[in-house]
């Protein structure tokens, strides 16, 4: 039955760059928001300080130009009111004439109430003249005309919502009375100040706007930077797979040269002594037939030498076949292996050899045991071929993190000799990074130590169902 979930989950699946992208974005984005929020937030706050201190400013002009209204209203009725007794009614209608009289501007005028909220003075609205409008509020709840009468007792401002008489709509209004205590009046005059009101909200209008555009900035910065990325990736995305490429194609011709001197070798091997060996063999035969034809004593020693000589044969290609794939590291593991290559190196060459190794019992998996043959295969040929050596030792052992193979000779050196431009090295590399492991090389004029190791992955499990209690721990491990 078909897994829904898993089909889901691969088809939305990630390729390797877009996992990159996301990285290299997703963070940028994240700041990105966090700074604009920062910066709006700051920005807000700072207009909504310049906003107040400017629309306090503005009603503070306002207030100063009511007292000068009622500055001019004092000084106008001043000579009659100075004069005239509390219950001088004549003198009472002149000053409400006179106040009457004193309108400025679309909406400026003058009021007056007595203490017990009636009104006396409304020039702009004459219905309000002779009512009591005790109790009155506006829209909004707030006292009007007792909260005049009561600021005027000690002379104070007043807002609240009031019609205006050029429009006949509601707006703000801030009032400024004073009271004239002889006769028990509450004098005064307001302004609107819808015109403030709207100066302020122009100028919020106008910050909301800046940081409309900031945003807007911000993010065709953000959308750049995005771009930016996204061509810097798929540039280093090109780039990358065309050396990929290059790599991959030189890795594939350096396969070929090794496969092509490996059949070469292993062709010179056939041609120099199974072949030789093989025509030595048919010579001898065919005198042997002959000579047995003619009844020679001597074809039976002939018949000897050919059965010698398929001896030699077929040593011959067991010798070739274990170079190509030595029996004895499947049959008894790599410890042996290794002991036989540096037997057989030392027969051939002669240089004398040190090997030391505990016992793997078959715990490197198979191609862990593969790739450290291999090197060691690889180092001892590059010994034989260009070190000049007369000593190398090799040594291997397991350890907590682990296996390590090293090699020591006491040659001329890398750099002294032609190893730093040949497969060799770049071979032992690839194989011990097929495995997650590290390769190692140190070399001097005296000599050289290849030391490659691989990882405790590549160790199998112990075959024993016991394990000695009293067995010590040391850092080289039976392996």
């Amino acid at each position: 039955m078909i897994n829904r979930g898993q089909l889901w989950r691969d088809r939305f699946a990630l390729s390797y760059g877009q996992k990159v992208f996301l990285l290299a974005t997703v963070p940028l984005v994240l700041a990105v928001a966090a700074i604009s929020l920062v910066v709006a937030n700051q920005s807000r706050q700072l207009a909504e300080t310049e906003i107040r201190e400017l629309e306090t400013q503005l009603i503070e002009a306002k207030k100063a130009e009511l007292k000068n209204y009622l500055s001019l209203a004092r000084t106008a009725i001043g000579p009659i009111y100075g004069n005239a007794l509390p219950d001088d009614e004549d003198a009472k209608l002149e000053v409400t004439q006179i106040l009457s009289a004193m309108i400025y501007g679309q909406d400026g005028y003058f009021f007056v109430y007595d203490y017990g909220g009636n009104n006396l003075v409304s020039p702009r609205q004459t219905f309000l003249i002779g009512e009591n409008w005790s109790g009155l509020t506006d829209r909004n709840g707030v006292p009007v005309t007792d909260k005049i009468i009561e600021t005027a007792r000690a002379g104070g401002y007043h807002t609240f919502d009031w019609t205006k008489p050029s429009t006949g709509e509601t707006a703000r209004f801030v009032t400024y009375q004073i009271g004239l205590q002889d006769w028990q009046w509450a004098l005064g005059t307001g302004i609107f100040i819808d015109d403030v009101l709207a100066t302020v909200a122009a100028a919020r209008a106008n910050t909301e706007a800046r940081i409309r555009q900031t945003f807007l900035q911000i993010a065709l910065i953000t959308i750049a930077a995005l771009l930016a990325v996204f061509i810097t990736g798929i540039l280093l995305n090109l780039r990358e797979r065309k050396l990929a490429d290059s790599k991959l194609k030189a890795l594939t011709e350096r396969i070929f040269d090794t496969q092509e001197e490996e059949r070469g070798r292993v062709a010179r091997e056939l041609h120099d002594s199974i072949s030789q060996i093989l025509i030595g063999i048919r010579y001898t035969l065919e005198l042997a037939r002959k000579r047995v034809s003619t009844k020679d004593a001597r074809a039976e020693g002939d018949i000897d030498k050919g059965i010698d000589g398929l001896t030699n044969a077929i040593h011959e290609v067991r010798r070739i076949s274990a170079d190509l794939r030595p029996g004895v590291l499947d049959d008894l593991g790599l410890g042996p292996a290794l002991k036989s290559l540096m037997e057989d190196f030392k027969a051939r060459t002669g240089t004398d050899t040190h090997f030391e190794t505990v016992v793997f019992r078959n715990r490197l998996d198979k191609d862990a045991k593969i790739a450290l043959y291999r090197i060691a295969q690889e180092a001892l040929t590059n010994v034989e071929r260009h070190a000049e050596a007369s000593e190398v030792s090799l040594e291997v052992f397991g350890h907590r993190r682990g296996a390590t193979l090293r090699i020591q000779d006491n040659g001329t050196g890398i750099a002294g000799d032609r190893r730093a431009g040949g497969l060799g090295l770049r071979n032992m590399q690839e194989r011990i990074d097929q495995l997650g492991g590290t390769l190692r090389v140190l070399s001097t004029d005296q000599g050289t130590t290849i030391e490659a190791s691989v990882p405790l992955s590549h160790m199998l499990p112990p075959q024993t169902k016991a394990t000695s209690k009293s067995a010590p721990t040391t850092d080289r491990k039976t392996a």
